[in-house]
């Protein structure tokens, strides 16, 4: 037995899709507006997981430029037939809107495109194959393989007036070959209660549909219908597999989105993803986002599922037997669980992974596009990140940032930035990032002559270099602090986050001096605001040049420490 802490993937790393072949389990998670698209890790035992890759083709072009905050790709669905691996997932180009505007797409590898992003993959059997269009019902796809067929399910979507736009489960057979619809489509499940994120999974003479019900937010859960037969009629449990909606007490809430996986043993577990809140004033928020965790399951005598330790609530801390080290021909045939066996083409052996010496490659990540020498350099100046400006950090287009993600209520991240702002359109520094409408940054960038107002002073080489701290909140920017500085040479930038409270440093001569008041790091988060937000805080840097892109900025030494 290993004994598990939930989350098992800390920070954001929402909508896991759980597989496993031969020794190795794999989840996939969502990427929204971010790159590397659909970041996938892998543990041999439950309970540590690596970063083992991404699927690297699964934007059409590389790039998602000009798709909405939280848009872009929604609830990847990671399987595997017994040659390859499968992912599907929906590119969602419309947020808050009837329409949802989205292209499903499904791309197959041999083994795993473990191919870190800017490095090229170790050979074809690393490669995703180009993502292929599918029927774009809804969001949330999830593919079924059984005796050799392919069944595409979709949340359906209805879009008009007096339509629900969760309108049911829906599974489309697909030529394996062409992906093309074969056949017609059918209706599993509707219900009153939303669900969405279907996934599927046969145990003796049940079909199992696992369903997200109720939301991304505290009211998320796992309900779970059955039915004899693939098309059904499924019959839904009149009770949740996973929920904490009922106790907000609980250290693990927004538990939900969960699939089902059976280990070599014969034991089952589910992954789901959960969220720890911070208290505030106004409720709860999450601003590490929705994570990962995973839940032992047994069966109940009539053959439903059910938390192996009781209830429905999510545990953090799980006993779970992965038998990681059974040899994978004495794995049980996993046939009747509507899985293809797991045969010599299944990963056995330890799969080289990314080189993680890349100064640019995971853990970081940029928005809407793959990181590019053209505007993120760590070759030029040995040691150093050179980032050259681009839009503002509004823009859904061009924006140079590279982040990590915030995994703990306690946090520290610091950097050493160069750089020589001429004009108020150009500023580099530290930023703690949720999204467009979310940010929290100290910049480096430059400032009129104090007291003075705007007069073309830059134009004449006059002015002065300064930190400037904002906070962007959804109905503005405020303008919370600016300290001169001495523009000669390096400066240390810093922020620590202890629980709802951010606040911003900078160091000189050794010297650590505070830069305005405390923030509240709680805004950036789902569960601020009045629009729909599902990805996580991030620490990272940052350049802007509004005039010409010309003007670049150099980091050493980021350091982000959770705990």
């Amino acid at each position: 037995m290993t004994r598990l802490i939930n989350p098992v993937i800390r920070g954001f790393a929402p909508d896991p899709s759980m597989v496993r072949v031969g020794e190795w389990y794999y989840v996939a998670t969502s990427s929204f507006e971010w790159f590397p698209t659909i970041p996938i890790h892998r543990s041999r035992d439950l309970a540590h997981w690596e970063y083992a890759g991404h699927v690297r083709a699964a934007a059409p072009g590389g790039s998602l430029a000009g798709v909405p905050d939280s848009g872009g790709i929604w609830a990847p669905s990671l399987s595997w037939d017994g040659e390859r691996f499968w992912v599907t997932y929906s590119i969602v180009r419309s947020v808050g809107t009837p329409y949802f505007d989205t292209d499903t797409y499904v791309c197959t590898s041999p083994t795993l495109g473990l191919a870190d992003a800017g490095a090229p993959p170790s050979g074809p059997d690393g490669e995703w194959t180009a993502p292929r269009r599918v029927a774009s019902h809804g969001f949330d796809p999830a593919l079924f393989h059984e005796g050799g067929r392919l069944w595409l399910l979709n949340l359906q979507n209805d879009h008009r007036p007096d339509g629900r736009r969760f309108a049911g489960i829906v599974l489309t057979e697909l030529d394996r070959d062409t992906l093309s619809p074969v056949g017609g489509t059918h209706l599993l499940l509707q219900q009153e209660r939303l669900i969405e994120g279907p996934k599927l999974v046969r145990r003796e003479d049940w079909y199992y549909l696992v369903l997200a019900e109720g939301g991304t937010g505290f009211e998320h859960g796992v309900r779970v219908a059955r039915a004899r037969e693939l098309t059904g009629p499924y019959e839904l449990d009149d009770r949740p597999l996973l929920t904490s909606r009922d106790d907000p007490s609980l250290p693990l809430q927004k538990a939900g989105h969960g699939e089902l996986v059976r280990t070599p043993g014969g034991d089952w577990v589910l992954s789901h993803l959960t969220a720890r809140p911070v208290g505030t004033p106004d409720g709860p928020r999450c601003p590490l986002g929705r994570e990962t965790a995973i839940q032992a399951v047994t069966w109940d005598a009539e053959g439903w599922p059910r938390m192996r330790h009781g209830g429905w609530h999510p545990a953090v801390e799980v006993d779970v037997d992965a038998d990681a080290d059974a040899d994978v021909s004495e794995a049980r045939d996993v046939r009747e669980e509507g899985e293809a066996p797991t045969n010599s083409a299944a990963p056995r052996s330890r799969p080289q992974l990314p080189d993680h010496t890349d100064p640019l490659g995971w853990p970081w990540s940029s928005l809407r596009t793959a990181s590019d020498p053209s505007w993120a350099d760590a070759t030029t100046r040995p040691g150093w990140i050179r980032l050259r400006g681009q839009h503002g950090p509004e823009s859904r287009w061009a924006h140079s940032l590279l982040a990590q993600r915030v995994t703990e209520h306690r946090a520290e991240a610091e950097v050493t930035v160069e750089a020589s702002p001429r004009t108020f359109t150009q500023a580099a520094g530290l930023v703690l990032w949720y999204n467009t409408e979310a940010y929290l940054a100290l910049d480096l960038t430059w400032a009129e002559p104090e007291s003075e107002g705007q007069r073309g002073q830059q134009w004449r080489g006059e002015g002065r270099t300064v930190l400037s701290l904002v906070a962007r909140e959804e109905f503005g920017t405020r303008q919370m602090a600016v300290v001169d500085v001495d523009p000669a040479g390096p400066l240390t930038l810093g922020v620590t986050v202890d629980g709802a409270q951010a606040r911003f440093w900078y160091v000189r001569g050794g010297v650590r001096t505070s830069v305005g008041p405390p923030l509240d790091f709680t805004t950036l988060s789902d569960d601020y605001g009045s629009k729909l937000r599902f990805t996580g805080s991030m620490a990272g840097i940052h350049a802007v040049d509004l005039v010409d892109a010309a003007f670049s900025a150099d980091f050493a030494g980021f350091r982000l420490t959770c705990r």
